[in-house]
């Protein structure tokens, strides 16, 4: 089996910081207690939970008890878009919906189910930009819609939307907003008051937190169906015993990603802009998925005309290089990215696309060594794919 010597998918997941390791080791023995306990045990869990989930409230400069945690991004986009719609639907206060093309699965399948039980959606298309305009957010609202859902920053392509100005203008109508902000963290602000939402969604594998655990920002008074039944845990609005490691941990990250976020989107953005110039510059025919400055500081997301990109990547892997063709949700499809698609890329430009997502601890030496593997790839493959052309 390979080794990954160059890990360049940080959007997929991260490792865990040892700091965060360090923070979270007491919780899993000698802390290890129930925090839904009334006995000492529990009750030192609980106190673990309440000064995580005040410490993550100082962060997204909200009250705590607006925190809703979670089992992880996914988790707390259903929470979001399906909780508001059932409350709607049974107090006969709308059944429409506005969300974007190339949103995350997670939010897509989320209001295509929806959809089966007669609600209504409208999917705004972003420019070619890869980026949602505004204007056609604007023009898609109807008197019944009431909930609007854009992600902060894409997933595969990584452009930055404009959530504070789609904010202003669905509480202009009195819509509920929500973002998908589980990209964004830790390199974008998230102050929920500047950014105009009213859900916001994280998951704590995106910023050297472990998996498996999350949160929805819910403002107070937002209206929504609670989902998960069972106990009475997160002030009965999520069921299920509170993974108090992964949520001390959470906090933990999230506190270290805002305290080193200017340190580490300087080092982020040096190394990308690295790697996009000597892309474009060293191998013909490559072309930028989405708009140059307003991506993400770690995301790259390449084309290369006439070679397939999961060879590409395959190759990259037999070198130890670690990247993807877009959202680790959807590895193993055979279907082209729907983000790419939005933005106009044919189809057999999707397939030609991958994505190299950039961390903290990535240096210039892995962005010149994977810049030399790249090229001697896409060179060799088009070559073989040239050679067998003229053999047809």
């Amino acid at each position: 089996m390979n080794r990954t010597e160059i890990y360049l998918d940080h959007a997929a997941t991260t490792p865990v910081d040892p700091r965060v390791l360090e923070a979270m080791l007491p919780y899993f023995t000698e802390q290890f207690g129930n925090p839904s306990s009334i006995y000492a045990a529990g009750r030192q869990a609980r106190a673990a939970i309440d000064q995580a989930r005040a410490r993550i409230a100082r962060i997204l400069h909200c009250q705590p008890r607006e925190i809703v945690f979670t089992s992880g991004g996914t988790e707390s986009d259903n929470l979001a878009i399906k909780g508001v719609a059932w409350w709607h639907r049974l107090n006969g206060r709308g059944n429409h919906i506005i969300t974007t093309a190339f949103e995350h699965h997670a939010v897509l399948h989320s209001v295509q189910y929806l959809e089966k039980f007669g609600f209504e959606a409208t999917y705004v298309r972003p420019g070619p930009d890869g980026i949602v305009r505004v204007e056609d957010i604007e023009a898609a609202i109807r008197p019944d819609t009431i909930l609007i859902s854009v992600m902060y920053a894409n997933n595969e392509i990584g452009t930055i939307q404009p959530i504070a100005e789609i904010g202003k203008l669905a509480h202009r109508y009195g819509i509920l907003f929500h973002t998908d902000a589980v990209q964004a963290a830790g390199t974008l602000p998230l102050d929920v008051e500047r950014l105009h939402v009213d859900l916001l969604s994280l998951s704590a594998h995106k910023f050297y937190a472990p998996k498996g655990v999350g949160l929805l920002y819910v403002r107070q008074g937002t209206k929504l169906l609670w989902q998960q039944n069972g106990g009475s845990q997160e002030s009965n609005r999520r069921a299920g015993t509170e993974n108090v490691p992964g949520i001390v941990g959470m906090a933990t990250a999230l506190e270290l990603a805002y305290a080193e976020r200017e340190e580490r989107n300087a080092h982020l953005l040096a190394l990308r802009d690295r790697l996009i110039d000597g892309i474009l510059q060293r191998i013909p025919d490559a072309r930028l998925n989405g708009d140059r400055e307003q991506r993400l500081p770690n995301n790259v997301n390449v084309s290369f005309e006439g070679v397939d990109g999961e060879t590409i990547l395959l190759n990259l892997d037999m070198h130890g290089i670690a990247a993807s063709s877009g959202s680790a949700c959807t590895t193993g499809s055979t279907e082209p990215s729907h983000v790419l698609l939005a933005i106009g890329l044919t189809p057999e430009q999707a397939r030609s696309s991958i994505r190299l997502t950039l961390g903290k601890d990535n240096t210039e030496q892995e962005i010149d060594r994977t810049l030399n593997v790249l090229e001697e790839t896409v060179t060799r493959l088009r070559r073989l794919a040239s050679a067998q052309a003229r053999a047809r």
